[in-house]
């Protein structure tokens, strides 16, 4: 196991290439844009392989890299993928070059330092996700932090300075929690193994489940709170809208696409594995939160009058379905929460995409002073009704496969054990047909108020190319989701044996 394998390579890459533009004139922006799209188009091909190669019939852990980091305290450079991990690794590895390539026309200053932050925010987002070690993890967990705050911070709107401080603080404050939390269970696994510490992933989880039930609870707070910050779940949620509509295009893209999976990631990788009992226990209450932040959400997006704080508001009622998924326990709702992970990373990828896009040539998010620009820019209107109606979930594109798993999952759940859960959560797909379509309507239909609108130029080709690979995957996962439920099918089975005996 001493040589690098395919994952490490994944990693690699856009570190490599981020390194490599480092050392061009800043002058030469034609060929950064273009190194730091061919290195993370690297890294997907390379995760792709891996993808080709996976067993989808295992749960267990695949491609596993394992060397010796720091021999004192038994931590690892550990890294390996099962089914869910592959799912979320796939959806980062294709977002990131979208949102590299998306950012050709509009980023205008610092543009060497913009595109070699995105590819050091690919690296800390895949490490994440393939991490088999705690400290590793919580190393990559803390490294994505970095280049975000710099993201939102210098390309950010008017008010980016106090977005990416708060997003900053709130961040920090799970990860200490966490950390904490890692470091109490190295040592409580250590003593099972008679050695001081290890943070390994598998050791862990064979150890931490036998725990005294009062220590699991407190271990699993600490866990589930660090990532209910990340996700963001009702009420940890108030830094994501303002981070949401201060980050630049691309910064938003990434963060509703990835970022926030890394939270409810979280909560299946390790708050499940390691503490089933207290899971459990803490089930109903922490979805009894998920079905607020649905509501919430929805409600509060609905009186938006921003574009991207309507979208922003829309996440957080979109990943209280996932939440509500992972803590129902069911084969159905964990499934659902699995693609709808990668559904919303698409979708909202999407969204915010398009607000990006119009914001450049209108200067303006306001909806009040939009109205009547579908026959002005068809491709946009087209594009933004699409994308809207795959948020809202409409059968036949993704958005309905992830929220239909999730809600029958619920439904059945023996864990929560009451129907209501499902009942009140359904009224979120209600409230998104209504901020979403009304949002559209006053959008794109009506009278043109404002003279200037009467000449936006439509989206280019670079703009119709990124959402175009986008709307595939939607229509794909609508028609035929099998193809990628299969992926994590095998792991969410063993997942759900080690919780519900």
């Amino acid at each position: 196991m001493n040589q690098i394998g395919l994952i490490s390579w994944a990693l690699i890459a856009p570190l490599l290439f981020g390194i490599i533009i480092l050392f061009i004139k800043r002058e030469s922006e034609k060929l950064i844009k273009y190194i730091s799209f061919f290195g993370a188009l690297i890294s997907f091909a390379i995760f792709f392989a891996i993808y080709l190669k996976f067993d989808k019939t295992i749960g267990d852990f695949q491609f596993i890299e394992e060397h010796v980091w720091i021999s004192a305290l038994n931590i690892k450079y550990k890294v390996g993928i099962d089914g869910l991990s592959l799912l979320l690794g796939l959806l980062t590895v294709f977002i990131t070059p979208i949102a590299i390539f998306s950012s050709f026309d509009y980023i205008k200053h610092k543009v060497k330092e913009y595109y070699i932050l995105l590819l050091f925010l690919e690296v800390g987002m895949l490490g994440v996700f393939v991490s088999l070690d705690m400290f590793l993890f919580y190393v990559f967990w803390e490294a994505m932090l970095i280049p975000m705050y710099f993201l939102i911070g210098i390309w950010g709107g008017e008010q980016r300075i106090y977005a990416s401080i708060k997003f900053f603080i709130y961040t920090m404050t799970g990860s200490l929690l966490m950390l904490i939390a890692i470091i109490w269970a190295g040592i409580e696994t250590g003593k099972s193994l008679q050695q001081g510490f290890t943070s390994d992933f598998v050791e862990m989880s064979k150890y931490l489940p036998m725990l005294d039930p009062n220590v699991q609870k407190l271990l699993f707070l600490a866990f589930a709170l660090s990532f209910a910050i990340k996700v963001p779940l009702f009420p940890f949620h108030t830094w994501l809208p303002d981070a949401h509509v201060q980050a630049p295009t691309a910064g938003s893209v990434i963060l509703a696409g990835i970022l926030l999976k890394m939270g409810t990631y979280g909560l299946m990788r390790f708050c499940l594995n390691y503490f089933p009992a207290a899971t459990i226990y803490f089930a109903p209450y922490i979805s009894i939160l998920a079905i607020i932040g649905i509501v919430y959400g929805a409600l509060v997006a609905m009186v938006q009058t921003d574009m991207k704080k309507l979208v922003a508001y829309s996440s957080v009622s979109h990943l209280g379905f996932v939440v509500l998924g992972i803590f129902a326990l069911t084969p159905e709702a964990m499934q659902g929460a699995a693609i709808q992970m990668a559904n919303h990373g698409l979708s909202t990828g999407a969204l915010f995409l398009l607000v990006g896009f119009i914001y450049e040539r209108a200067h303006t998010k306001e909806i009040a002073k939009y109205g009547g620009i579908a026959k002005i820019v068809p491709f946009f209107a087209f594009s933004l009704l699409f994308a809207s109606l795959s948020s809202i979930g409409l059968p036949g594109l993704n958005g309905f496969i992830g929220e239909f798993l999730i809600l029958l999952g619920a439904f059945k759940s023996n864990v929560l054990s009451s129907h209501w859960y499902a009942i009140l959560a359904s009224t979120g797909v209600i409230f998104a047909a209504v901020y979403l379509l009304w949002m559209y309507q006053r959008v794109c239909f009506g009278d043109v108020k404002n003279q200037e609108l009467k000449h936006l130029e439509d989206l280019n080709k670079k703009d119709l190319i990124s959402l175009f690979f986008l709307f595939v995957f939607i229509v794909w996962i609508g028609l035929y989701p099998n193809t990628f439920l299969q992926i994590s099918e095998a792991s969410i089975e063993k997942l759900i044996m080690t919780v519900v005996k």
